[in-house]
């Protein structure tokens, strides 16, 4: 049976950031995950998940400006001192946690600069991030991320993702697969992620087109998930989605699984 996490950053958005655990625990989530805890003191989100008791399952490496259009920074040529500072807050805070994987948003592609600089300073990154977070005990996945959402985001197909993995040469670094943004990306889910499963070690969800829960678009989820579960997937599936109406009134797809 799959393991669902709530998405804190899309869910329950209904009541203030902090009281989404206890609403989440409400619901039968037993882990959650959000883009960012920076924001946040580390001993108030401790708190909230052992409360709530709550698996802090992911969030991601700082990624620049969110509140200005930025979407990650590791592709960034200019951003490389940026990035690795950020590295060791991601870790500060994950330790505290207890979050054993973080993601690392590759960022759209800057403008004026080859694409070969841009994809090598990733590449360089990503070595840099994946040998810190080791030494941590904290896996680092890149995640693929459509170009209709977020138009020129450098990562944005599974064979990119998993050649770049196999360049960096590192042991600590997977592969993240949201179905949303692959759905409409390259399509071709059940095969993709059998035959990928090795390297997928996060997933994330939603419906498409409008990104809200399953059952409100084109992907048959129970299908999915089932074919998920027979080829033996043991980590967990995100629920990154905006629910159609109130987070309440759409968990009604998730009342069999929980």
């Amino acid at each position: 049976m799959p393991k669902f996490a709530a998405n804190l950053t899309m869910m329950f958005n209904e009541v203030a950031f902090l009281d989404r655990f206890e609403a989440a625990a409400r619901a039968g989530f037993k882990g959650v995950e959000y883009l960012f805890p920076y924001e946040f003191d580390k001993n108030e989100l401790v708190e909230r998940l052992k409360k709530n008791k709550l698996k802090q399952v992911l969030h991601n490496l700082p990624a620049g400006d969110w509140q200005a259009g930025e979407r990650g920074i590791a592709c960034h040529p200019d951003r490389t001192a940026e990035f690795r500072d950020g590295v060791g807050k991601a870790i500060e805070y994950a330790t505290a946690l207890g979050c054993k994987q973080l993601n690392c948003l590759a960022g759209v592609a800057p403008r004026g600069v080859p694409t070969e600089a841009i994809r090598d300073t990733f590449v360089g990154n990503l070595k840099f991030a994946a040998k810190k977070l080791k030494e941590a005990g904290i896996a680092l996945l890149i995640e693929p991320i459509n170009t209709h959402d977020i138009p020129r985001f450098f990562l944005r197909r599974t064979k990119q993702a998993l050649d770049i993995i196999e360049d960096t040469g590192s042991d600590n670094l997977f592969l993240q697969y949201d179905i949303y943004h692959m759905q409409i990306m390259e399509g071709d889910l059940a095969r993709t992620i059998e035959e990928k499963l090795d390297r997928i070690r996060h997933m994330q969800l939603a419906d498409n087109p409008g990104r809200h829960e399953p059952g409100t678009g084109e992907i048959n989820y129970r299908f999915l998930f089932g074919h998920i579960d027979r080829i033996g997937y043991k980590g967990w599936i995100g629920c990154e989605y905006k629910p159609l109406k109130t987070t309440a009134e759409g968990l009604g797809w998730l009342k069999s699984y929980l």
